[in-house]
């Protein structure tokens, strides 16, 4: 059996950091993934879905520290299920939780890039942090992922 889930898109709002009574950091968030066109086949507007997500221990730590509204998330995890006795009957939630998560685009380090882009010493591959449930978030080693020098010429589905 497979659950395996694969996402990128735009935070609806900042991340709140909680703790757990034993001391473990969690998070919530709500991840907005765009869709080319709705299911209304008469509509072209482009619409997008808005998907629960949770991330525990290094993941929160990482996403309360670095991301925030607006900002590009991949993420990849698996789908939970689970259900509880609410004020009006049973409640029932599905929501993806996040194994590796990795802050693909910032909206405040593109803001600082570009106005750094007229200095003679910008670079053009600069990377962004990711966090998987493989990297100890004590150690600050967060991935680096090289540039890859790739024209239009090198994809053969171009």
């Amino acid at each position: 059996m497979i659950n395996r889930v694969v996402l990128v898109g735009r935070l609806t709002r900042d991340i709140e950091l909680r703790k757990t009574n034993s001391g473990l950091s969690t998070t919530t968030f709500t991840l907005a993934c765009d869709r080319r066109y709705s299911a209304n086949r008469d509509s072209s507007q482009p619409t997008a879905d808005f998907i629960s997500c949770v991330a525990w221990r290094q993941q929160a730590d990482f996403l309360a520290s670095y991301a925030h509204k607006g900002d590009v998330i991949a993420l990849d995890g698996h789908i939970t299920t689970r259900n509880y006795e609410g004020a009006n009957g049973r409640v029932y939630v599905t929501e993806v939780t996040c194994e590796n998560v990795r802050l693909v685009s910032s909206r405040r380090d593109n803001q600082g890039l570009q106005a750094q882009a007229a200095s003679p010493g910008m670079t053009q591959g600069a990377t962004m942090p990711s966090m998987s449930s493989e990297t100890s978030f004590a150690d600050d080693a967060f991935e680096e992922t090289p540039s890859l020098d790739i024209s239009s010429d090198d994809l053969p589905f171009y």
